[in-house]
């Protein structure tokens, strides 16, 4: 199928033909007739299969007649949890829109919010934006009477960072007749509850199984110890010469040791986690898509809004804390239908936590050594065999606690004794 077929405008084909768009993805077959059509919509679709051109680009065509006036109002809002993801949409919608008189706004944080006043004033017609920011703007007196469609991208990770009040409010001050569009890359209770808060009888578009992974990314766990980590880590890319890399850490302090330890191994690294300033994030992400930047360090601020074109290595230095997470993580590499590779590198700690993962994407990640790493044998959990102690210590009081001795006796003097008086009382 091809995009004129789905019913795009001219100049939407257009802009989407400069930008190496060739044939819709399913989510875009699936999502963009029930947009146009004016459903409400609540899709999940694995990260990487195009889910913002799904909801983008029906969007603009349906917002095509515009009034290129400052008085015209904010008739589209799409809200996504981080600043990067949003910087990301935003870029999008204005490649999309580049032969069309729309204008677009984005509003987050880390930004002058008078400034971000003033470029209201001036007339527009989309606002991409964070949930926090939004609402402040709402405060201030920003007018969404005319608002006529309402998004929310990546809600399961909007839901994880704390955003449910936010989204409910400004859901419950739109006008009454708005279409809203939910969209996640993983399944929830969370998510599904959210949907049945602010969606009105919609269409549900599941391109995959729960939380599963695209098959274009081929996954491997390399099984190593703690402190050899960051050595296996350098070996790789140097070895098989990897041309870009992300590398994930669950903590800022461990992402800001391992760039340490690759850059003495001579590697061009860049980081970024939540306290780097917006400016230096921005920066970084730029070398690191132009090519200056060989190795990307980051914790999971980033696993959301990267859209970096054939990104083909994906590194989990440690697992993430939340099992779902790794979804997120990995599906920076393997977008759109390109192929991709996620690896994991598992010490001790972890090769109980991947079982988890497994379990959430549905499949069994393959696990080897690398030559000249292999794991120590004789290393044990610290934590683990403390574990253990306590469990074999409380077991058998679970199995003695039932059969405690004083209650079946009690229990048998109460009986005979009812049993004598009761023989007594004919006599």
């Amino acid at each position: 199928m091809s995009f004129q077929k789905l019913g795009l405008i001219k100049p939407l084909l257009g802009a989407i033909g400069e930008l190496g768009y060739k044939h819709p993805t399913t989510i875009q077959k699936r999502a963009i007739p029930l947009v146009l059509a004016k459903n409400d919509v609540f899709a999940t679709a694995q990260t990487g299969t195009g889910k913002t051109a799904a909801f983008a680009l029906p969007i603009l065509q349906r917002l095509r007649n515009t009034t290129a006036d400052e008085n015209r109002a904010i008739r589209a809002v799409i809200l996504s949890p981080t600043r990067e993801l949003s910087i990301q949409i935003h870029e999008d919608v204005v490649n999309y829109s580049k032969h069309m008189s729309i204008s677009c706004a984005i509003l987050v944080g880390g930004k002058d919010i008078e400034y971000q006043q003033r470029s209201l004033k001036k007339g527009v017609d989309i606002v991409i934006a964070t949930p926090g920011r939004f609402m402040e703007h709402m405060e201030r007196g920003l007018d969404i009477s005319n608002i006529e469609v309402f998004v929310v991208d990546e809600a399961d990770r909007m839901l994880d960072m704390g955003f449910s009040k936010e989204i409910r409010k400004i859901h419950l001050q739109l006008p009454k007749r708005h279409q809203t569009l939910l969209f996640s890359a993983t399944y929830s209770d969370k998510v599904r509850k959210l949907s049945k808060q602010i969606l009105t009888k919609p269409a549900f578009i599941e391109t995959a199984k729960k939380n599963t992974t695209v098959d274009t990314i081929n996954q491997v766990a390399y099984l190593v110890d703690t402190d050899k980590k960051a050595a296996l880590l350098a070996y790789l890319i140097g070895s098989r010469n990897y041309p870009q890399v992300l590398v994930f850490t669950r903590t800022k302090v461990s992402a800001d040791a391992l760039f340490i330890e690759l850059q003495k191994d001579g590697l061009k690294c860049g980081i970024i986690h939540g306290d780097k300033t917006q400016a230096n994030r921005l920066k970084t992400l730029g070398e690191f898509k132009e090519g200056k930047v060989k190795v990307l360090v980051a914790t999971d601020i980033a696993s959301r809004g990267l859209d970096i074109e054939e990104l083909p290595y994906v590194i989990n230095y440690e697992l993430p804390s939340v099992p779902e997470d790794y979804v997120h993580r990995v599906g920076r590499t393997g977008r759109a239908g390109r192929n991709g590779e996620a690896i994991s590198l598992i010490d001790i700690y972890e090769k109980f936590d991947i079982r988890e993962i497994e379990k959430v994407i549905g499949m069994k990640i393959p696990q080897e050594t690398v030559e000249g790493f292999e794991p120590d044998p004789t290393i044990r959990r610290k934590d683990q065999d403390e574990l253990k102690l306590k469990n074999e210590h409380k077991k058998p009081d679970k199995k003695r606690a039932p059969k405690r001795s004083f209650k079946k006796t009690t229990a048998t003097k109460t009986t005979t004794k009812k049993r004598k008086t009761t023989k007594r009382d004919p006599k």
